[in-house]
């Protein structure tokens, strides 16, 4: 029998797909409103997009050309293997409608391509284009992801998100309504943000249509604003050791509701790019470290939810 600790991504996918699914990355050159001083300049605090565009990743190249690269990499090792596109950097609903849609269909026209993941802020997320991504959703795989971050509107203000708490849960309401899958993303161990703050999270998420969740800790990553900040005054900051952030984890996912699948629980920074906390762990051994203390415990996603 298969051990039932958390809903996690890969059960999610299997419940799609009867094949091995890969998402590749797509830079297809976006900004985002708070970055070109439509909400505000300069970006989130904390926010470095290189920290996750990988080598055959390059804004500089058309979106199919990207993905086709993206191909190529895992295809060697699972030439059976079909893909998602997943529009990641910056934020991939901001533009014109009829712009956007051509480089979501130039992505879905790569053979093996089977879907899309596509991220994005609350605040951006246009009726029209609801409306194509529901019709879109008919006839392929639709991911929308929105970075949710905090419910704390101080903590949002404070990094620069440029929206609301309740912009993030209208958004993820009105997506859903569309039939649409929607996931969230969110930052443990922001500044000012207790543990009684974060632990208000769960709550507030599981009364959202979402179907999954991402969650990173906090990371003080180079050429940030939050890295001049975490210099100049780092005893405003509590950064997570390993087993702290195990245990803070399964403290929110035995508060969050069962069936919302559990996609991520940390992000790896490229080790150029990380100022602190350096973990020395990739992913997949953090998360045997997790399942490992979550056994020990008896507990699992969803102990203590309640309606």
């Amino acid at each position: 029998m298969k051990e039932s600790l958390y809903l996690d991504f890969p059960t999610f996918m299997r419940r799609h797909f009867d094949c091995r699914v890969q998402k590749i990355s797509v830079d297809a050159g976006f900004t985002c409103p708070n970055r070109d001083g439509t909400l505000g300049k300069g970006g989130c605090s904390y926010c470095n997009n290189r920290t996750f565009n990988p080598a055959y990743c390059n804004p500089a190249h058309p979106v199919r050309q990207q993905v086709e690269e993206g191909v190529r990499f895992f295809a060697h090792k699972y030439p059976e293997m079909k893909y998602l596109a997943y529009f990641q950097a910056y934020t991939n609903t901001y533009g014109d409608l009829s712009h956007l849609i051509s480089l979501y269909e130039e992505a879905l026209s790569v053979p093996g391509v089977i879907g899309l993941v596509i991220g994005t802020r609350p605040d951006c997320m246009p009726d029209e284009l609801l409306e194509y991504l529901e019709q879109l959703s008919k006839r392929t795989f639709v991911i929308v992801e929105y970075g949710i971050e905090s419910v704390n509107d101080d903590t949002l203000r404070r990094i620069n998100r440029g929206h609301t708490f309740a912009q993030s849960a209208e958004a993820v309401e009105r997506t859903a309504s569309h039939g649409i899958f929607v996931g969230a993303h969110m930052i443990l161990g922001l500044p000012g943000e207790s543990e009684e703050e974060m632990f208000r999270q769960p709550t507030l998420l599981s009364a959202l249509p979402l179907a999954i969740l991402k969650l990173h800790q906090l990371q003080i990553i180079k050429d940030t604003r939050m890295a001049k900040e975490f210099a100049a005054e780092p005893s405003s900051f509590h950064l997570y050791d390993v087993d702290e952030y195990i245990d803070l984890v399964i403290r929110y996912i035995e508060r969050l509701r069962p069936d919302i699948v559990l996609e991520r629980f940390v992000s790896s920074s490229p080790k150029e790019l990380l100022i602190a906390p350096d973990w020395k762990l990739k992913n997949y051994e953090y998360v045997e470290r997790l399942k490992k203390r979550m056994r020990q415990l008896g507990t699992w996603q969803g102990r203590l939810y309640s309606k």
